[in-house]
């Protein structure tokens, strides 16, 4: 698989206008920015589309979103991700 292309990973040092609002959201809420987040970043659009996507989806409904986070760890950790 080295010979894959890969996008760097954006920090908040990297990023203007409203990525850089996505990241600054992330600190806030999380304590930092998700890898999946920090590679989407080069692309604006496609940042806050998948930002609004993922408040939509982990957001507060008639799923806690506790029980939500740990579905998705586990879900991760079946498909054998790694972090």
């Amino acid at each position: 698989m080295s010979d894959v292309p890969r996008l760097p990973m954006l920090g908040p040092e990297n990023v203007s206008g409203k990525v850089r609002a996505i990241f600054e959201a992330f600190l806030k809420e999380r304590g930092n920015i998700p890898n999946l987040f920090r590679t989407a970043a080069h692309r604006e659009p496609i940042a806050e589309t998948l930002f609004a996507h993922m408040r939509a989806v982990m957001g507060p409904g008639q799923v806690d979103v506790r029980l939500k986070e740990l579905l998705s760890v586990r879900v991760s950790h079946i498909n054998l991700c790694d972090y």
